[in-house]
């Protein structure tokens, strides 16, 4: 393999409904020298995430769509291979923006240098201990003020983002939390492991039915990754003063046509509600106080999370294809194997 050649996953067609391998192109770019203040990075593992599916619609949103015929960008973690910047050596670890290759070049002011620490996998700044760990924190804390005692309703909880939520509620305090997820094995493991009070299979049964029978008295908090019939579960289970903090919709992710809305909204007016939408880009100014507790959190045992991996930077559209369609546990990640010397 030559030490040049990037393996790059581009975006050839935006998707209607379900994306498909259609949708995508793998090209093979050699990269040129090193300018002035470049530096070279092989990635280790590479992130897929569902709001990468919004970003390949022609839509307003948050933040800019895809370009067609250019590699899909986010979150990746890799080494300095070769380094024209004093500031990154070569072999410091790095975060940076740049997503689905396997070796990429850019400015080093692009590139985060973070520890390595022992012990402590480098795919977890990915997630629970990165950018995942800090949006459960943020709506749990900046969104929807949780309070210790509050009752805390997850919805898609057995996700990477609904892992570090559930676990994070009740290192603040929650009185009960209960989440709902897409599998028997999904729901045996948020209340063996992650510590939720219960838990529902939202394939076995109306969402809202389930969630009254987990939560009798109410809930105070929900945390929405869902949408759709879980947020009419939630509006439905809401106590009097309650908080929603909308992180993702994944629901409708994949919808030809506009998803009807949900048919109790009138209960955000009668009870008091207060329902906030929110990403990430607004609040990472909480970084250091996240970084703070939950490496405290972590160091003493208190976190656990689960990766599903796949193999290979040929691999990651399946690997999106099967988050898409909730075949992970925890985070979803692209391995890349290391370049051996020949």
């Amino acid at each position: 393999m030559s030490e040049n050649l990037s393996t790059q996953i581009q975006l050839a067609a935006r998707p209607s409904g379900w994306p498909t391998h259609e949708d995508f192109h793998t090209a093979t770019v050699a990269l040129g020298e090193l300018g002035p203040g470049q530096v070279r990075v092989r990635n280790e593992f590479v992130s897929v995430d569902p709001y990468m599916r919004g970003r390949m619609s022609d839509a307003r949103s948050y933040v800019a769509p895809y370009e067609l015929g250019q590699q899909i960008t986010g979150g990746a973690i890799g080494r300095v291979v070769a380094s024209a910047e004093a500031s990154l050596q070569v072999g410091t670890v790095v975060l940076h923006q740049h997503g689905w290759s396997d070796l990429v070049q850019d400015a080093a002011d692009t590139f985060r240098a973070v520890p390595e620490t022992p012990g402590v996998p480098l795919s977890l700044r990915l997630h629970i201990l990165g950018m995942t760990g800090l949006t459960a924190y943020t709506g749990l804390t900046a969104i929807a003020g949780m309070q210790p005692g509050d009752t805390v309703f997850v919805s898609g909880a057995a996700g990477a983002v609904g892992t570090a939520v559930g676990q994070i509620a009740r290192q603040l305090g929650a009185g009960r939390v209960i989440g709902s997820a897409g599998s028997a094995e999904k729901v045996g493991l948020l209340t063996s492991k992650y510590g939720f009070d219960a838990a529902f299979d939202y394939k076995e049964g109306d969402p809202r039915t389930q969630l009254a029978e987990a939560a009798p008295e109410g809930i105070d908090v929900f945390f929405d990754n869902v949408g759709g019939d879980h947020l009419e579960a939630a509006l439905d289970a809401f106590n009097d003063g309650g908080r929603a903090a909308l992180c993702g919709a994944i629901s409708t992710y994949n919808t030809a046509k506009p998803a009807p809305g949900p048919n109790n909204l009138s209960n955000i007016i009668t009870r008091g509600l207060t329902v906030q939408g929110f990403t990430l880009g607004h609040y990472l100014h909480l970084s250091p106080e996240f970084n703070e507790k939950m490496s405290g959190w972590f160091a003493e045992g208190r976190i656990v999370y689960d990766e599903t991996i796949v193999d290979g930077i040929e691999h990651t559209v399946d690997a999106f294809l099967d988050m898409m369609r909730g075949a992970n546990t925890g985070k979803m990640l692209v391995r890349i194997a290391p370049v051996r010397a020949s």
